[in-house]
């Protein structure tokens, strides 16, 4: 589970924030969230999807 937050955070990171500062923009936590809630869906996705293969 770690990894799987390491790795949300990176891209997520890289996508959304240009110029880090002392706090994110409302615009850069939206962001924030909106990629990592994509990038959970997307994972679900592939897993239930190889679920139904085996």
């Amino acid at each position: 589970i770690q990894a799987i937050v390491g790795k949300i955070t990176d891209i997520c990171w890289d996508k959304c924030v240009s110029k880090p500062g002392k706090e994110l923009t409302d615009a850069e936590k939206n962001c924030i969230a909106n990629c990592s809630e994509r990038f959970l869906d997307t994972s679900m996705f592939v897993v239930n999807r190889i679920q139904v293969l085996f």
